[in-house]
């Protein structure tokens, strides 16, 4: 029971969080005028998904949220889930999910806060070109884990898309976060007619107990190449997945893209994009 109440407590702290910190924005976006990557070329009529752990923005450069959106533009990506981001807080003083969508060219965001850190918060979000319909945030459990987690959730007109990122050191922690996502997520979507993406930093590679347990209601349809480190990347840990609920779903190609004209993946963060283009 004190388990129970300490998660709602901390949940509720959250919501007050994202009253001034947190939260859904949107207005047009607006193309930049970057050339299409020629290495990473986009069927057309894909719809091009792309999990990138950003590291705060800070691993090896002070700001890298330009540069990121630039590389996002080259990609031609049509929508993102953005791990470890800061917001308001004493490390960064700016809501970097909204910089990094106005960069993008003003597209639509919801952040969701994992935890307060440092006078502010810290957390996930999803940014996309398309108007959000609805948004929430599925606040996961901490366990015997590191610190509490959250997973952002979007839908639009054509998609739902999740954005989570698990904890890194304990795998029962692990696998109960990723049953909390499947328990709220099935029952939400599981009769829906749209298809529903899940991708984010599982911490965990693709044999684990942790991807074993959301294989239980998704496919993953990402590359399973590594994803890090950035140099001489030994690990695949960052994942697109759809919910087994039925929606048309074609995958039309996968990558880990790790060259740009406008961007250095060895400094931009130190985890490596993963994109899937599909057809919806």
């Amino acid at each position: 029971m004190k388990r129970i109440v300490t998660f709602l407590a901390l949940a509720a702290v959250l919501a007050g969080l994202a009253s001034c910190n947190c939260g859904k924005k949107e207005k047009p976006a607006e193309d930049k005028g970057i050339a299409p990557s020629k290495t990473y070329v986009k069927p057309e009529g894909a719809l091009r998904i792309v999990q990138y752990n950003v590291g705060v923005f800070s691993k090896e450069i002070e700001n890298s949220i330009p540069m990121v959106a630039a590389m996002m533009q080259e990609l031609g990506a049509d929508a993102m889930t953005v791990n470890e981001l800061d917001s308001c807080n004493t490390r960064h003083n700016t809501y970097q999910l909204a910089d990094l969508a106005a960069a993008l060219g003003g597209w639509n965001y919801y952040y969701s806060c994992a935890m307060p850190y440092r006078e502010g918060a810290y957390g996930v979000g999803v940014t996309v070109k398309d108007k959000i319909l609805d948004s929430f945030t599925i606040h996961l459990p901490k366990g015997e884990g590191t610190e509490p987690r959250a997973c952002s959730v979007v839908e639009t007109e054509k998609f739902v898309l999740a954005s989570t990122h698990l904890d890194y050191k304990s795998m029962p922690s692990m696998v109960i976060q990723a049953k909390t996502i499947n328990d709220a997520l099935v029952e939400k979507y599981s009769k829906v007619s749209k298809p529903v993406f899940l991708a984010g930093d599982m911490n965990a590679t693709p044999d684990s107990d942790v991807l074993a347990e959301l294989g239980k209601y998704w496919k993953v349809i990402s590359s399973t190449k590594p994803t890090i480190p950035v140099v001489e990347p030994r690990k695949c840990i960052d994942f697109v997945l759809v919910l087994n609920n039925g929606a048309s779903v074609e995958v039309l190609g996968t990558a880990v893209p790790t060259v740009f004209e406008h961007g250095d993946v060895t400094v931009a963060s130190d985890h490596l994009p993963v994109y899937v283009d599909v057809k919806i």
